[in-house]
């Protein structure tokens, strides 16, 4: 399927190419590095690959309603409830640590799919539109284009990879890492979200 808007194609390429690549990096740790602490986190290593499979699930809701002619308002589920991004990230990630990694990445496919089916029907005058982005555990309220968001968000597989670097410094230096970091934009969130550990 292509999408019929360029910048939401771009989106698509990214996020497919990252995920690829994301799965590489899982599957080349063993069980050890898997369960790794990550420091200044309630995490293991293992836990971001939950937290970036379960994520679509809010995401595939958000966007519906962009479809069907709403916004999103990342405080609230499609119902108008209250949405609290982190304690929804914490119940997903402490279902899915006991899950063999296999399980996860399935998981994660079929909620991939189901998010693809809708991000390749929006329109640029969706995305155009603004988003109401709630505060989170380390950033403020802000109001931005929802297009802007998409594209932060298609880096979102690396940006947790520098997460779990932290438990892996051994890892750090491997070339493909490294060149897959080097994105400017997973530089500068790492700096934003980490500003203690940027040089």
């Amino acid at each position: 399927m292509k999408a019929s808007s360029e910048t939401m194609q771009g989106v698509i390429d990214a996020i497919v190419e990252n995920r690829r690549r994301f799965e590489a990096f899982c599957y080349s740790l063993d069980e050890q590095e898997l369960m790794r602490p990550v420091p200044d986190s309630t995490w293991v290593v293992r836990d971001f690959a939950a937290h970036l499979d379960t994520l679509d699930v809010a995401l595939v809701r958000w966007l519906e309603a962009v479809g069907a002619g709403g916004q999103v308002d990342s405080s609230r589920d499609v119902d108008g409830a209250a949405f609290d991004i982190d304690a929804f990230n914490e119940v997903q990630v402490i279902e899915r640590r006991s899950w063999p990694l296999e399980q996860v990445f399935e998981e994660a496919h079929r909620n991939r799919a189901l998010l693809l089916e809708q991000m390749v029907r929006l329109t640029d005058a969706q995305i155009d539109k603004p988003m109401n982005f709630a505060a989170d555990a380390k950033r403020k309220a802000s109001v931005l284009p929802l297009k802007l968001f998409l594209a932060g968000w298609s880096q979102h597989d690396p940006i947790h990879v520098a997460d779990m670097l932290k438990a892996l410094p051994e890892r750090a230096a491997d070339a493909e890492v490294v060149s897959w970091l080097s994105n400017p934009f997973v530089k500068g969130y790492q700096a934003v979200m980490n500003p203690a550990a940027t040089p």
